[in-house]
């Protein structure tokens, strides 16, 4: 593993409208599990080696350093450049210590991965969760193993994915599923939105939060379209991409309107929160007398 230098690991969120967190915590820089879709992976980054992952050095003093000098709990997000459940976390276990700072400091976790190594801190999740707030968040976008692993070749398959947001759920974490990107022209159908939300519900997850669509920048956008040739060849998606959306940042699926409907209403039979401001409100709610950021 390299380690590269780092002058702070708390980083102060401008709004907190991103699940109600007011910092953000990468604890890595770079991701290997290979998603071919990845916002990251864009130039305005400033990571040309963005699959190779690497760790802040020093990273677990600053944090503490850093929740010392708090005059209020922190409520702290990992996984928004990096995925906090990489597989050099399993020997490095920077994340579940720094967990355990964020538990001794009274302060609040939220995690996004597409790792189910997440099942391994719970206990720590339960922990912090029995004095601030927290949110599990699972990214899985079609539950087609064979789609998954030519769009997120590296990543845990969905089926484990699903099965850690059964074991988070079952043990009381407040826990949900991430719909995306939903790619257009891949997985952008009204069977494959569905399935993951009633998937989802089985497992136990409290919402899902969804994108019908993906997103392209300089970086990012060369390396998705040559990466989807090269996983669908003869299927042109490259040049349907660019006919339809040209340098356009976001790229909402052509189906959007009708996938939201189907999608909200299909949440609502089943119980699930999947409005930004109820999945916050319900993870915030018994916090309320902590003083923290709350959107």
């Amino acid at each position: 593993m390299e380690y590269i230098p780092a002058k702070h690991i708390l980083i102060r969120n401008k709004s907190s409208a991103w699940f109600g967190s007011d910092h953000t915590m990468n604890l890595y820089r770079g991701c290997c599990h290979g998603c071919i879709y990845c916002d990251s992976r864009s130039s305005c980054y400033r990571n040309p080696d963005f699959d190779q992952v690497t760790a802040k050095a020093d990273a677990l003093r600053l944090l503490r350093d850093e929740l010392r000098r708090k005059t209020r709990p922190a409520f702290a997000a990992m996984g928004s450049m990096s995925d906090p459940y990489n597989p050099f976390e399993e020997e490095l276990q920077l994340t579940r210590h720094a967990l355990e700072l964020l538990d001794a400091f009274q302060c609040g976790a939220a995690a996004a991965t597409k790792s189910d190594l997440i099942v391994r801190d719970l206990e720590l999740y339960r922990m912090i969760q029995s004095h601030s707030p927290v949110i599990c968040k699972i990214t899985i976008t079609t539950l087609d193993e064979s789609l998954a692993a030519r769009l997120e070749p590296r990543a845990p398959s969905p089926a484990r994915r699903l099965e850690a947001v059964r074991r988070l759920s079952q043990a009381g974490v407040f826990t949900g599923v991430l719909l995306m990107p939903v790619l257009p022209f891949l997985e952008d159908t009204e069977e494959n939105v569905l399935a993951v939300t009633e998937a989802a519900a089985a497992a136990g997850a409290r919402f899902v939060y969804a994108a019908f669509g993906v997103t392209m920048r300089p970086g990012q956008r060369e390396y998705f379209l040559a990466a989807l040739d090269r996983a669908f060849p003869g299927e042109d998606l490259p040049r349907r991409y660019l006919a339809r959306y040209g340098q356009r940042y976001e790229c909402p699926s052509p189906r959007a309107r009708a996938l939201w409907e189907a999608f909200s209403r299909r949440c609502g039979q089943l119980g699930l929160l999947y409005r930004m401001r109820n999945i916050t409100a319900a993870a915030l709610r018994p916090y309320s007398d902590r003083q923290l950021t709350f959107f």
